[in-house]
């Protein structure tokens, strides 16, 4: 918090137990460690490097702003940072969406076609203990992020003050956004249903369900690409299981193979599994689907390729990983998925050297002053 900044920019962090939207919530204040202070300040964005001094300059003075915290009911402090990162996600954005206006059977080009690769985003990242999420007996997590805003926003203004200088909001909090697993919300839920989705919980997802079972994405495919034909299998008890359930023996929960949960769409990550060590070559960014269990969908890692997986578990991937024998599971088998060991891709590709090996892992935002010729090795459309 330099005395030269123009607006400190602060947050705070609330651990909630309860209802969000009942009386009997429980909003406790996550605290800094060294002090106890409930606010913690945010860095300001990457403006330049003459701002911050050098090229590494910026690296130094976000990392003053990782805060080891202390979590209410748990006994091994967690961290946490707020702030500007350069954006980790990767994608054929215009052309994925374009009909496909790509070879999803070609070969991966690494990252020179990612739409994504000269952007920068807001990071919200906590570093959580494994006994402060699990409930001591499932290792099996879930996981999901919304956004809300108030109900209500008036902007006041006079030819004095400016129009917007005055801002006032109230009302609930209502949710407007929610992503759990990647894609699902983009390419399995209907247009007609979005906004509905994007304001409901996982335990209402039994309603969604047709869009999971009787997916448009794979018929669409195979009307691109006929030599890609769509799975047979109908209802998509294999899509049902990797988005809804957690797959057989990985990362589904003990409730719902007992046939006591809920169908509920989010990110499940077995605690069990332990993390594959970040050496060269022994992540697998294909995740389970490359023989690496401690990948996406169990769990999400920067470099997993969640839209190469997605894709190719839209066209029965699983079918044709459970086998025969149905080891996975998951209600079909390879001949039902006569394209389900395509290598279908975007052509977009990165591994675990495109990343950070230390918290919170995402790399340096590119400055707002950016130059070019100073960023050696640094791929552009």
């Amino acid at each position: 918090n330099p005395a030269s900044l123009n607006v400190r920019e602060t947050f705070t962090v609330d651990l909630v137990r309860g209802g969000r939207r009942t009386g009997n919530r429980n909003n406790i204040s996550i605290t800094n460690a060294a002090g106890g202070s409930a606010t913690f300040d945010k860095p300001v964005d990457n403006i330049g490097d003459k701002v911050f001094g050098s090229a590494t300059g910026y690296a130094t003075y976000a990392g003053q702003h990782i805060y080891n915290v202390n979590i209410p009911g748990c006994a091994v402090p967690g961290r946490v940072f707020v702030g500007q990162r350069k954006e980790p996600f990767f994608i054929a954005v215009g052309k994925s969406f374009d009909l496909f206006n790509l070879n999803p059977l070609g070969p991966e080009t690494g990252g020179n076609n990612n739409d994504l690769e000269a952007k920068n985003v807001s990071t919200l990242a906590m570093e959580v203990p494994v006994s402060c999420l699990t409930n001591g007996t499932e290792p099996v997590i879930g996981a999901y992020t919304t956004a809300s805003l108030r109900q209500g926003q008036l902007l006041d203004g006079s030819p004095a003050t400016g129009l917007g200088k005055v801002t006032r909001t109230g009302g609930a909090w209502t949710q407007v956004s929610r992503l759990g697993m990647p894609l699902v919300n983009e390419l399995i839920i209907g247009i007609d249903d979005k906004d509905k989705f994007n304001a409901s919980k996982p335990k209402d997802d039994p309603v969604f369900s047709d869009y999971v079972t009787n997916p448009a994405l794979p018929a669409l495919i195979q009307s691109l690409f006929p030599s890609a034909p769509a799975p047979t299998n109908f209802p998509r008890t294999d899509l049902v299981t990797v988005f809804l359930k957690g797959i057989d023996g990985l990362n589904q929960p003990a409730a719902v193979k007992g046939g006591n949960g809920v169908l509920a769409e989010m990110l499940r990550l077995n605690t069990a599994v332990p993390a594959t060590p970040t050496a060269p070559g022994a992540q697998n960014v294909l995740g389970v689907a490359g023989g690496d269990n401690s990948g996406f969908p169990n769990g999400r890692r920067p470099a997993d390729d969640v839209v190469d997986v997605s894709l190719r578990v839209a066209m029965g991937a699983l079918c044709v990983l459970t086998g025969t024998t149905d080891t996975l599971k998951v209600g079909c088998k390879p001949s039902d998925a006569p394209a389900g060991g395509a290598a279908l891709t975007d052509g977009v590709r990165k591994t675990p050297a495109n990343f950070g090996t230390t918290f919170p892992y995402l790399n340096t935002p590119i400055p707002g002053n950016f130059n070019p010729t100073a960023a050696a090795g640094t791929v552009f459309p």
